[in-house]
């Protein structure tokens, strides 16, 4: 069986290739986000976030064989605890990484090593900031933007959890979007012109999280664009393509 950690948009396709494949799947995300799978005898999922015991357990209580690790590219603590377990417990351990930004696509962008440099270089110049990072890392840029008299926009899926951690970082309620994206071009102008943003701050999640549009807006309305590098990923075999993963697994049937 193959054990597929997911929870980004490629999940759902990755996990019905495979099954299309042959390969009996068991996908695990850390939220109850909707995944559109459909019921299949060699589909399972579960929801919930692993710990190192919990994740070796439903590695041996699922025999699982083979573990793919499609997680998000700025998941750092995921990633490497699925390493790890997968070296320990001798499985092999494949990883799906969407493609980021490419070097024709970085004219004009401002790269941050992390989340605090990132906030210091969007609250610096006083401009309303738009943050497109999610809800995982907003402290940082709350604290700078306090700190600095920074206006601070936030976009945060709609979920409950979201919402808690704007209220946790102190962020009033009218300036927090609720909506899942991605969005277009045109949408990403409308909400930069609404709040008078001059600074846009995103990770470099790749087409499927919507950065080329957000990146197109800003350089349009004229706004600084500040992009969190992501983690460096250096274990297991790297795919960016849900194709040639799954062919390789498919060359390689014995791992499984």
């Amino acid at each position: 069986m193959i054990l597929l950690l997911g929870g980004t948009s490629e999940t759902a396709p990755l996990a019905a290739g495979m099954v299309k494949a042959g390969f009996t799947v068991l996908v695990s995300t850390a939220t109850d986000i909707p995944l559109e799978l459909d019921d299949h005898p060699q589909l399972r999922r579960r929801s919930g976030p692993l710990d190192a015991p919990g994740l070796e357990a439903l590695i041996r209580d699922n025999a699982i064989r083979v573990l793919v690790d499609a997680t998000h590219p700025y998941a750092a603590a995921i990633r490497a605890l699925a390493a790890t377990t997968a070296r320990r417990l001798s499985i092999s351990y494949l990883t799906f990484v969407r493609p980021g930004i490419t070097a024709e696509n970085t004219q004009e962008i401002t790269f941050a090593a992390d989340h605090d440099e990132a906030a210091r270089l969007a609250c610096a110049g006083g401009k309303a900031v738009l943050l497109t990072t999610g809800s995982r890392n907003l402290r940082p840029y709350a604290e700078e933007a306090k700190r600095t008299g920074t206006p601070l926009i936030v976009r945060v899926l709609p979920h409950p959890n979201s919402l808690a951690a704007c209220r946790a970082a102190g962020i009033p309620a009218e300036t927090v979007i609720a909506a899942k994206g991605p969005f277009s071009v045109e949408e990403n102008i409308n909400t930069i012109r609404k709040f008078g943003v001059g600074v846009l701050v995103t990770k470099d999640s790749g087409a499927a999280g919507g950065v080329p549009a957000k990146i197109a807006a800003a350089k349009l309305e004229k706004c600084k664009i500040i992009v969190v590098e992501r983690p460096l990923t250096g274990d297991g075999l790297i795919f960016q393509s849900a194709e040639k993963l799954i062919k390789y697994l498919e060359i390689n049937k014995h791992m499984e």
